[in-house]
């Protein structure tokens, strides 16, 4: 280890320290002059497209120098006149060509410009440093590129008539394109830019390019409006569009497009909406046009024109259900027109309109005011139409196609506002299936019972439900009668019955139609009715003769048949067993039926299409005076014959009724309403209570049917007049 030795003062760190020149160096007096006539001769070389002799490396630092000693103001000031004087020049030389055809003058300018853009690029990249310093430093100076820029605009003021013919020919371009010419888009689109670039798009080209567009749409729309079908000027409109978005997209600037697509849509669509819809709507609707339709909302959508299309819309469905509702020639088929029309409507909401609440709203309303036109008749009609559908013998579709029909038929049911008179019909039509045996299935049956229980409640359903549990609850009885005392003991064996045990309250009010029947039916009666009053005593049985029906076995010369009747036809033909001829007057004595229903049975056994009796003299009608025959010559290829009763048959006299049990009860709903609402509220103007009738009952309303009851009940005593105010009514306890 070396020894230790103490630092000396020879062994400390030295500083170093640099002096500056007490004499600054001189620039030759030249020096600026000698710089700036290189750096213009390089600017002449690149303005006249020569090549420059010096390297731009030396020419950078002459720029760099002239800036480090403080002559950048003096630089950038000389080389702005160098630019003026040959932009000045160049635009001169345009002025020179403008008696040049317009494409090939637009193609001059365009040299032009593209060459005035090289040549201040290159100016700049030599002069880079000053753009660098003394530019960004200074706010009272434009970068070199803009200075150009600047020089070139102020030059084409003092000479309009450069920029006036570039904007013809520019338009002229456009205008050929749109009439499907092939024009070169990179020459418009530079040039585009080039007014951008000056600054003088807006004003240069941006205003009279929307006034072209402007008057050659407004031509072209009325042109092709007189010339074309809506459907044909629909594509064109959307063909144009999409060109002019393309166009705004290909070469004009950003800030063109949304004026130049509200132009055309303007001229296009919304000058020509009101011809457009009364011209082709209802044709395009008619013949369900989807993808035109649908054509027709997109491009109403474009011009927030909705509205306009939603009435129309609107308006077309009022107005073709309405002469739905009215063709009473077809009235029959009003359903099945309803279903198929509403079918189209929701497809063209669906797929057209795109299901817009909007449009779904507008044909609600439409469909409920066009259906309930015709009051009750509707709601008559379409319980039939479930009824045509349910019954046996519709075998021609299957329980998923019923259950898809039933399903369409509430749409329908939806829009009725009677509702009431829908269930009456309803409950009439389900009577019969079920008391004759008449419906195609049960599953079918309850289906559409628990889809108008989900739509009205179950108070709407609570009789219909009733009357299964009848037929139900009758099974179980005619089962406990076949097994009883009664039954074994009592009834000829040959004979066999099914009685239905009805709930009155349940049911659809039947007339009482007495006749004589023949002596083994009678005692069957008399044994059911003892033995059901032992099972169920308190109870009383009335017997419905006109719902009977039988099957009787029935010995012809050719042949032996089974004939379903109705009990009214089987009394009829029971008296032939001991009779070959019988007048109408015999009849109606033995059987003692009523003389409009004898009448109707014996056209069904002796007018109809399946004759078992044979009528003297022959005819349509059924006189007093007339002869009823057993037909020996009867025959048939089916053993089993059902012979039509026209009694079942709905008659004017039927309908009426059932509507008439339907406004009585409209009746007692009306007052139970009103005594409610007073009891509640005391004291009510006339014009509250009917708004408040309005909310509370579901069924139409006539002003004239309330004012008979309000005045019925102030008889009743149950209101008063307010002694202040006859408009008003108290409640009185």
């Amino acid at each position: 280890m070396p020894p230790m030795r103490a630092q000396t003062q020879l062994d400390a760190p030295k500083k170093l320290v640099i002096k500056q020149w007490k004499v600054k160096p001189k620039l030759p007096d030249d020096f600026e002059e000698k710089t700036w006539a290189k750096l213009k001769d390089a600017v002449h070389a690149v303005q006249g497209k020569r090549e420059v002799t010096c390297s731009l490396e030396e020419l950078y630092r002459a720029v760099e120098d002239l800036c480090m000693h403080k002559m950048s103001s003096r630089l950038y000031t000389k080389l702005q006149n160098e630019c003026d004087l040959h932009i000045g020049e160049m635009v001169t030389g345009l002025t020179s060509k403008l008696l040049l055809d317009p494409v090939e003058f637009l193609r001059y300018v365009e040299e032009t410009w593209r060459d005035h853009c090289e040549q201040l690029l290159t100016i700049r990249s030599i002069f880079l440093y000053l753009d660098r310093t003394y530019v960004l430093s200074s706010s009272a100076v434009k970068s070199l590129f803009d200075m150009g820029l600047q020089l070139l605009r102020q030059h084409l003021s003092v000479h309009p008539e450069v920029e006036k013919k570039t904007l013809a020919g520019l338009l002229m371009l456009i205008e050929q394109e749109r009439q499907g010419d092939s024009v070169d888009r990179a020459l418009l689109k530079t040039l585009l830019r080039m007014f951008s670039l000056l600054g003088i798009y807006e004003m240069g080209f941006q205003g009279p390019f929307l006034d072209r567009t402007t008057q050659y749409y407004r031509a072209e729309s009325e042109r092709y409006m007189e010339q074309a079908d809506v459907p044909e000027y629909l594509a064109h409109c959307e063909r144009r569009l999409t060109d002019e978005y393309n166009r705004s997209e290909n070469y004009l600037d950003r800030i063109t497009r949304k004026p130049l697509i509200q132009v055309v849509e303007y001229q296009l669509l919304e000058r020509h909406t009101a011809t457009i819809l009364v011209r082709g709507f209802t044709k395009l609707m008619e013949a369900a046009r989807i993808d035109d339709l649908h054509r027709i909302y997109t491009l109403f959508c474009r011009i927030s024109a909705q509205d306009i299309l939603k009435a129309a819309f609107r308006d077309y469905i009022r107005s073709r259900g309405t002469e739905i509702m009215q063709d009473e020639e077809k009235e029959k088929e009003m359903v099945e027109r309803l279903l198929d029309f509403k079918a189209r409507t929701d497809r063209v909401l669906e797929d057209s309109f795109k299901s817009n609440s909007a449009f779904s709203q507008a044909m609600k309303e439409a469909f409920e005011k066009a259906i309930n036109q015709r009051q009750n008749k509707p709601a008559e009609l379409t319980a039939k139409f479930i009824d045509s559908k349910l019954r046996a013998g519709n075998k021609g579709h299957s329980e998923e196609e019923i259950e898809h029909m039933l399903d369409k038929v509430l749409t329908i049911f939806r829009f009725i506002q009677g509702k009431d008179v829908f269930e009456a019909f309803y409950k009439k039509d389900l009577a019969k299936r079920l008391l004759l045996g008449k419906s195609a299935s049960v599953d079918a049956e309850k289906s559409m019972l628990a889809k108008l229980k989900a739509e009205c409640g179950s108070q709407f359903t609570n009789k219909l439900e009733g009357m299964f549990k009848d037929m139900d609850l009758s099974k179980d009885v005619m089962a406990s009668f076949k097994q009883s005392f009664f039954a074994r003991e009592k009834l000829p064996q040959f004979l066999d019955m099914n009685v239905h045990v009805l709930t009155s309250g349940y049911w659809p009010t039947y007339p009482i139609m007495e006749a004589v029947l023949p002596v083994e039916l009678e005692r069957y009666q008399e044994v059911f009715k003892s033995f059901y009053l032992q099972k169920y005593s308190g109870r009383r049985l009335q017997w419905q003769n006109a719902l009977g029906t039988c099957v009787l076995k029935s010995k012809f010369p050719l042949g032996v048949k089974e004939l379903q009747v109705s009990l009214f036809q089987t009394i009829v033909l029971m008296l032939f067993n001991d009779a070959d001829v019988l007048t109408y007057k015999d009849i109606k004595e033995t059987t003692r039926i009523e003389d409009r229903e004898l009448r109707r049975t014996l056209q069904s056994l002796a007018c109809g299409r399946v004759r078992v009796l044979t009528k003297e003299p022959k005819g349509r009608e059924v006189d007093d005076d007339d002869k009823f025959l057993f037909n020996n010559d009867f025959t048939d290829r089916h053993v089993r014959i059902k012979i039509n009763t026209i009694q079942m048959k709905e008659t004017e006299e039927e309908n009426k009724k059932v509507n008439d049990s339907v406004l009585q009860d409209r009746q007692y709903q009306i007052d139970a309403a009103v005594v409610r609402i007073m009891k509640m509220r005391k004291t009510l103007s006339h014009q509250l209570l009917i708004q408040e009738l309005l909310e509370q009952l579901k069924f139409p309303l006539r002003l004239t049917e309330v004012k008979k009851r309000i005045e019925s009940l102030i008889e009743r005593e149950y209101l008063e007049r307010d002694s202040g105010s006859s408009d008003v009514y108290n409640y009185l306890a």
